[in-house]
């Protein structure tokens, strides 16, 4: 039974989002809170009394007392095991990508179908990320042209060719299964397109990683476009 915590400052939203998780058969709601702040104290509470963490937090982002990418910085520095999915709408894209870059393993859109909630929270708890194609390319961009505009063109230029020379430097393999993480395919869809076994790619990735010095896919993938990589693989 894989264990979710549920963080919105709505209650109705919160309902929602639980009732669709416990129609199911292996997913339950363990913990609930208003605020990042709140979900930071229930988790300690829940830590300090020796009870189980939960295994993936949803995590609205614009909330009151402390907001969803600070809480997501925070519990990921804190409890590594704990994996949060950011919730997000069309129009927070650059909250999006401030959750993948405090640690979120991924993100959905609020109005996400129930079956697909399910899978995502799987998904995540088996260490995979959730990043779909279409929003994904959308979000790491408008991110990555807002930490150029803040950082300036000159640092963005070098962190992005050593970004691109660490990637040249992977065998042509590695950089196709970067592509498509970075598209935001999960291991199997990866292994169904280039023609290897689920657990294949799963070592691909864990080996890119420890080459390239990345915690995860959700860095995997901001470090690709960032690296301007997109189109080039």
């Amino acid at each position: 039974m894989t264990r979710v915590m549920v963080v919105d400052d709505q209650e109705p939203v919160r309902m929602g989002l639980s009732l669709m998780l416990r129609r199911t058969d292996d997913l339950t709601v363990m913990l609930e809170a208003a605020d990042g702040q709140q979900a930071i104290d229930r988790l300690e509470q829940a830590e300090s009394l020796g009870r189980k963490l939960p295994e993936v937090i949803l995590m609205d982002v614009r909330m009151p007392v402390m907001d969803g990418i600070d809480a997501t910085a925070r519990i990921t520095g804190r409890w590594p095991n704990v994996r949060v999915l950011i919730l997000t709408t069309y129009d927070e894209d650059d909250y999006a990508f401030g959750g993948l870059s405090a640690g979120a393993s991924g993100f959905l859109l609020k109005d996400v179908r129930a079956r697909d909630l399910a899978r995502a929270v799987r998904s995540v708890a088996d260490g995979d990320a959730v990043l779909t194609p279409r929003v994904t390319r959308k979000v790491v961009e408008r991110g990555v042209g807002r930490v150029e505009r803040d950082e300036g063109r000159v640092e963005r230029d070098e962190g992005a060719l050593r970004l691109s020379a660490a990637f040249r430097e992977l065998t042509p393999r590695e950089r196709e299964v970067c592509r498509l993480v970075a598209d935001g395919l999960s291991n199997a869809e990866v292994a169904e397109r280039i023609c290897i076994e689920p657990a294949s790619v799963k070592r691909s990735v864990t080996r890119i990683l420890a080459k390239l010095g990345l915690r995860d896919r959700v860095q995997l993938a901001v470090s690709w476009y960032k690296a301007g990589m997109d189109g080039s693989g």
